[in-house]
């Protein structure tokens, strides 16, 4: 009985400390855009094609330039996790002008297609 309560204490402890040292780590990889952190996600825009993306940049109201730039890391991150290359053909860009953007509730989305050699 002793042997499986010290089993289950060294199963929660060690959870413990995997989850501790995984919030840590997450942290210090952050990118910082213009001295600002913009967190961003991409994902497949289709399912039935991967190549096409798109990423959404939250806390766009910290400045537009580091918004943009942290979309265009977020393309190449998704092109480079997926398919090896960084190479993007962007339908709505960093580049786009601001008239073009989506925005919503601080967010901007950026689409595009990783281009395959």
């Amino acid at each position: 009985m002793a042997e499986r309560i010290w089993h289950k204490s060294a199963v929660a402890l060690l959870l413990v400390a995997t989850v501790a040292v995984a919030g840590c780590s997450k942290k210090s990889e952050r990118v910082y855009f213009n001295g600002n952190y913009y967190p961003h996600k991409a994902r497949a825009a289709d399912k039935a094609d991967r190549k096409r993306f798109t990423v959404s940049v939250r806390r766009a109201d910290q400045g537009r330039a580091g918004a943009r730039e942290a979309g265009r890391y977020g393309g190449k991150q998704y092109c480079l996790k997926n398919f090896g290359t960084s190479e993007i053909a962007w339908t709505v860009g960093p580049d786009a002008p601001d008239a073009v953007l989506a925005r919503q509730s601080g967010r901007l989305t950026f689409s595009g297609t990783c281009v395959l050699w």
